[in-house]
């Protein structure tokens, strides 16, 4: 009877550090350790979550509306899909980060021509976001199990172009540090047509945010800000240069109807879009030899 009364205490000693702010209300899908890092699948409150980490829900990288898959339910996605008012009919996608694969779903639906390619480090994710998310690669979705920026830096040696480049890599605590780089940006912006646009999705209160930002600024030049405070903050810059607000709205105007099945639209988003440089200019530019992310990134 002892016996079986501490197996039951391990138990659920398991149980509390295995879920994101366990609950009652929370139910594990899936738990796995993979080469890279944790997975864990749980539902809470009508939602699906991924997480990357077994101790802080604000880890989540990607959920999912049990009634509404389709339906967008971080911000930061909803902040990404704004690289369309700077080019509505992209045909050649790349992302960096698949995530339970809720951007690159939502593309092949809104553009079912284009090609997008996604790049993923992690085979266990991929699939994840299969099985769980409903992820499908397909005739135009093609997936490549490897590092970004090695992906990145064949690609620009192949002279690969894309219209729209979304870069979306977490682990369990932030951006892999070579991918926050300088010299990695440069890679980056190789790839871009004459037109193309860069996405980028990073922290809006982090350490890392000054640096962050200068260091886009001397890769890209001056980009569109959008902010969500104590949340993500998403970069996005366009490569003939920064369209007028006017040409925005133009372009939101006419993506209304296909981004209403997301749960968003012009209303919420273009109120976001910013110039202004909130950052400390003076702030030291990351480089492969300087990008100590481990020490910057904790949040204020």
């Amino acid at each position: 009877m002892m016996q079986s009364k501490k197996i039951k205490t391990l138990l659920a000693f398991l149980a509390s550090i295995m879920i994101p702010s366990a609950t009652a209300a929370v139910q594990v899908v899936h738990n796995e350790k993979s080469l890279y890092r944790n997975i864990l699948v749980y539902e809470e409150d009508g939602q699906r979550c991924l997480s990357f980490t077994r101790q802080k829900q604000s880890a989540r990288q990607t959920c999912q509306s049990l009634s509404d898959p389709s339906e967008f339910v971080f911000s930061y996605t909803r902040m990404m899909m704004g690289a369309l008012y700077l080019n509505p009919n992209p045909q050649r996608v790349l992302i960096v980060g698949l995530g339970g694969g809720v951007l690159p779903t939502a593309l092949s639906t809104l553009f079912p021509e284009a090609v997008i390619d996604v790049v993923e480090i992690d085979p266990a994710v991929v699939k994840v976001a299969q099985q769980f998310f409903g992820f499908n690669p397909g005739r135009n979705v093609h997936v490549f199990e490897e590092d970004g920026r090695v992906f990145i830096k064949r690609a620009g040696k192949t002279d690969q172009r894309y219209d729209l480049i979304m870069l979306d890599a977490f682990d369990h605590e932030y951006i892999p540090e070579h991918l926050l780089t300088q010299e990695f940006l440069l890679e980056v912006k190789k790839l871009l047509t004459a037109e193309g646009v860069l996405a980028a999705n990073t922290f809006s209160s982090s350490r890392l945010y000054h640096h962050e930002s200068v260091t886009y600024t001397a890769a890209f030049g001056d980009f569109y800000n959008l902010r969500v405070k104590l949340k993500n903050r998403v970069i996005l810059k366009k490569m003939d240069g920064l369209p007028a607000i006017e040409e925005i709205q133009r372009h939101a105007d006419q993506l209304e109807e296909k981004l209403a099945p997301l749960g968003f639209g012009r209303e919420w988003l273009i109120p976001l879009f910013s110039t202004e440089r909130d950052w400390d200019v003076n702030a030291r530019v990351l480089t492969d030899q300087y990008s100590p992310s481990n020490i910057l990134n904790s949040l204020f």
